[in-house]
């Protein structure tokens, strides 16, 4: 680290370290009151903001009605809430009490609230009006308050005047992993994590004071929770939270209307833009991605429509933002082709077993300490000395930069080969007639697995056994000529987390996904 960032990791130890600290006044009550902390905008485009206090004087009085419902420190409640002002009053306040916010994503159908809920232990659950109908169904018993009841119950309550002392080890969140590769696992996410939430915000993002800051990421996962909601309000600079869920139109109107200037979002929506045509109007200054790799037809597009590159991000539930290719001047260097960048001040990585892997030792911002309730998962992330951290991506690095391959359950074996599917879907990506694609290993008897591809098609492509050559060629003049797709499927969808990543062990291992592909996949082959 240079003399500036290890300045800056040891001002953020000494104030989210130390002890009987609270998340009240590192995340609201420190802050000046008169300045905005949230704008929020409509699907109409109309704004309303937030100040720090207005949020300080709503928060502490929803804090009493609370407390008068027996929540207090430790306590666990869910909140499945829209991008609105109810939504971050009501976390400050549960902060306020020292009690652990469960978030739940408002797209989530009954059995994804239902399982969160009795995983969590939730005492309480917040929900908004147009949610409560999913409430109906569920399995588990939970004390409900109506998100549209809040103000009207906290407006003659007297201000709880003294937060909790929570401490750096206190729990703020209890966040669950995204199922990319199977069932959702609780992460704790101590009050100290602040420290490396708010070095992202500087050093990943370059948030600066007169910037206009979009994290576009849903606050019900990692990526928004983290860093549309948690970061702005650590480093005390105003965020923007769209109302609704994502189309791309609408993206395009806030980012020219509001003058974004440093942007932040998932591939999905940066794809998405790309195929509605370049918005023009804009006034990038910074473009950052998370979630899942850039394919290369993103990046290129994004300098000649956007004005500015994207930069790509690695990160992790589990601890937050990783490894970047920064923004700040004190980290940032020139973009490398298919690399996610160097580590987060405050961390430091290496490859281990063919692992991306966090130094648990020398890594001064790690939070991580283990799975809720899963002690063999949470051995599993741990080399046996426990000094390394294994992130479960397979990875490399070269002169400092790190690259991602793929998740290790993701990489297909194939006659001794190692492939990351990444690598193929960045070629496939290439070809004007895919819209998306998910590269998978299937079982083979000769060869172990074989390569095969799931492509959505582009706008006004059609899927032809011409076409299906093409691709196949494709990879194996720009990539190589053992990794080609044995079989292309055209599918209408890629299964998806909600928070937008592509889920490959669903196209691996579901009968149904497979059967409603095989028929083109065959007739194609028949030509």
């Amino acid at each position: 680290m240079t003399n500036e960032t290890a300045s800056l990791v040891a001002d953020l130890k000494a104030r989210y370290f130390a002890a009987g600290v609270d998340a009240a006044r590192l995340l609201c009550d420190a802050h000046d009151p008169a300045r905005v902390v949230f704008t929020f905008i409509g699907r109409d485009l109309a704004a309303t903001d937030l100040s720090y206090g207005e949020l300080r004087e709503r928060s502490a009085r929803l804090a009493s009605v609370l407390a008068g419902r027996g929540i207090g420190p430790g306590d666990h409640v869910a909140v499945l809430m829209g991008k609105r002002p109810e939504l971050v009053v009501t976390l400050l306040a549960l902060w306020r009490l020292g009690a652990v916010h469960v978030p739940l994503f408002t797209a989530f159908a009954p059995p994804a609230i239902d399982y969160r809920l009795a995983e969590s232990g939730a005492k309480l659950l917040v929900v908004d009006e147009d949610q409560a109908p999913k409430i109906a169904s569920l399995e588990t018993t939970v004390e409900l308050l109506r998100a549209e009841d809040v103000d009207a119950l906290s407006s003659g309550a007297e201000a709880l005047d003294t937060p909790a002392a929570m401490g750096p080890d206190a729990p703020l969140l209890l966040l669950f992993t995204s199922g990319t590769t199977g069932r959702p696992k609780g992460v704790a996410v101590p009050l100290r994590a602040l420290a490396s939430i708010h070095a992202y915000m500087e050093f990943g993002l370059d948030v600066r004071d007169d910037d206009v800051y979009w994290n576009a990421a849903d606050p019900g996962w990692a990526y928004g929770l983290y860093y549309a909601i948690l970061g702005p309000l650590a480093v005390g600079r105003r965020s923007l939270l769209l109302e609704g869920g994502f189309s791309s139109s609408l993206s395009h109107a806030v980012l020219a209307k509001f003058g974004v200037t440093n942007f932040a979002a998932a591939p999905t929506v940066y794809r998405s833009l790309r195929q509605d045509g370049a918005p023009g109007g804009l006034c990038l200054r910074c473009a950052s991605s998370a979630g899942e790799p850039l394919t290369p037809e993103v990046i290129a597009w994004a300098q000649e429509a956007l004005g500015v590159e994207v930069r790509d991000h690695y990160g992790q539930t589990e601890h937050g933002m990783l490894i970047v290719n920064g923004w700040h001047p004190a980290v940032k260097a020139p973009l490398e082709a298919g690399s996610i960048g160097r580590p987060l001040p405050g961390f430091v990585a290496g490859i281990v077993d063919g692992h991306i892997a966090i130094d648990m030792r020398a890594s001064e911002l790690v939070w991580f300490a283990g799975y809720r309730n899963r002690p063999e998962s949470t051995a599993e992330r741990f080399t046996a000395d426990g000094r390394w951290y294994l992130t479960g991506d397979a990875g490399s690095v070269r002169d400092g930069q790190f690259h991602f391959a793929a998740r290790e359950d993701d990489i297909i074996l194939m006659a001794g080969y190692r492939i990351g599917p990444f690598d193929v879907e960045s070629v496939l990506c290439l070809h004007e007639a895919v819209a998306e694609v998910a590269v998978v290993g299937r079982p083979d008897a000769l060869r172990g697995e074989v390569v095969e591809a799931f492509v959505v098609p582009a706008s006004g492509a059609t899927p032809s056994a011409a076409l299906v050559a093409e691709l196949q060629t494709l990879v194996k003049t720009r990539y190589s000529a053992h990794a080609y797709p044995r079989k292309i499927h055209f599918v209408s969808t890629l299964p998806k987390t909600p928070s937008g990543k592509i889920q490959r062990y669903v196209l691996r291992t579901n009968p149904t996904v497979e059967n409603l592909i095989e028929d083109l996949s065959q007739a194609l082959e028949r030509r």
